[in-house]
């Protein structure tokens, strides 16, 4: 085995490099490139959140939800958004379906309405969609109206917004129990924090409304991200042990050795979340219509993806980062370069092997008056 990764195994196919885990993936080499798309990432990130920013649900900002079924006919929301503008002088913040074939249903979202208003909005919902009832038949009563008030939003948010923070500092407060080196806590936190706004600022892009279940998924996911990250580390503190008392490899290449090993496990972990996910918007969502659903597994798809990406792409690449700051991993580092520099000098033949120390001669003893006798 040589110091570093063979020819053969940079030669290797992806798929063979990737369930061997010999670290042909120079990712920790590479990081430079990952930090700059990590950068890239977060900017547009940030841009999400201020440029269109969230659109909260009525649980958040009170308001006014309509809700009735689209019946035969092809829905269409710019003509619902039309009738209740027309209608009450308010415009929708929101406007979508939810569920598809007979369980179709509307679902518009306003400021908070009046009964007046309310009146006017189903009297001219029906007479343009005929929504049928129960029995199939067209019916008023099938268009209901759910109001939340300002005041009950605003508690909403307060308790969101303290879930998250409590559950910030419960994360901060286990990795710097778990990660006994400042550098590994400092790593994981800002993988942590980096899936936070990476997500946020997707789910902005994405134009979908911010719920109570959105809050409930983020606070999934940075759950996942956080168990991610903690099997990398995991495996690269096994690897390193002892590391500064060698020169066959850096800390660098035993951490990316670690990324390696760990790949496939991340990847398969990964597959496995999303695929329930997946079918949980599938099925939930668009067959039986279920928005909520909708708004939790997008979030949590995302953030399963964005947390893979961290622990491996940037939380290890920033570890090491940390770590070659310290003086004694940086004077390793050059050890072993150097190292591996003469030996590839000598094996190409410009620089001469040492020559072997000459054996001295051994001195006789000096000799006692027992010797004399024996002479």
């Amino acid at each position: 085995m040589t110091d570093t990764v063979t020819e053969n195994e940079k030669k290797a196919g992806f798929f063979t490099k990737l369930y061997t885990g010999t670290g042909a993936f120079d990712i920790v080499g590479q990081r430079n490139k990952y930090y700059i798309a990590t950068g890239v990432i977060i900017v547009i990130a940030i841009l999400g959140i201020l440029i269109p920013g969230f659109k909260f649900s009525i649980d958040f900002e009170g308001g006014t939800q309509v809700s009735f079924p689209v019946g035969a006919a092809q829905a269409d929301t710019a003509k619902a958004r039309d009738t209740v503008r027309t209608a009450t002088g308010v415009e929708p913040s929101a406007v979508q379906t939810a569920g598809s074939g007979g369980a179709a249903t509307y679902q518009i979202a306003t400021s908070e309405l009046d009964d007046q208003q309310i009146t006017k909005a189903r009297a001219a919902l029906f007479e343009e969609f005929q929504p049928p009832g129960r029995d199939g038949q067209p019916s008023a009563n099938s268009i209901s109206f759910s109001a939340v008030s300002s005041t009950w939003g605003a508690q909403i948010t307060q308790r969101g917004l303290l879930a998250l923070v409590v559950f910030l500092v419960l994360v901060t407060v286990y990795i710097a129990a778990r990660f006994r080196e400042w550098d590994m806590a400092l790593a994981a936190l800002a993988s942590l924090f980096f899936d936070v706004i990476v997500t946020a600022g997707f789910y902005a892009w994405s134009g979908f409304e911010v719920s109570p279940a959105t809050v409930i998924g983020l606070l999934t996911i940075l759950g996942f991200s956080l168990y991610d990250t903690v099997v990398v580390f995991d495996k690269v503190d096994e690897n390193v042990r002892g590391v500064l008392h060698t020169t066959r490899r850096t800390y660098g290449e035993q951490a990316n050795l670690a990324i390696n090993q760990t790949l496939m496990r991340s990847i398969n972990t990964t597959v496995i979340s999303a695929l329930p996910i997946i079918s949980l918007m599938v099925v939930a969502a668009w067959m039986l219509g279920v928005g909520t659903l909708m708004d939790l597994g997008l979030i949590q798809l995302v953030g399963v993806v964005v947390g893979t990406y961290s622990s491996v792409f940037f939380a290890a690449p920033l570890l090491v980062t940390l770590k070659e700051r310290r003086p004694q991993y940086r004077d390793h580092t050059a050890k072993v370069l150097k190292r591996r520099a003469r030996a590839l000098a000598e094996e190409a033949g410009t620089v001469e092997a040492p020559a072997a120390a000459e054996t001295q001669p051994r001195l006789s003893r000096p000799q006692t008056k027992r010797s004399r006798r024996r002479d």
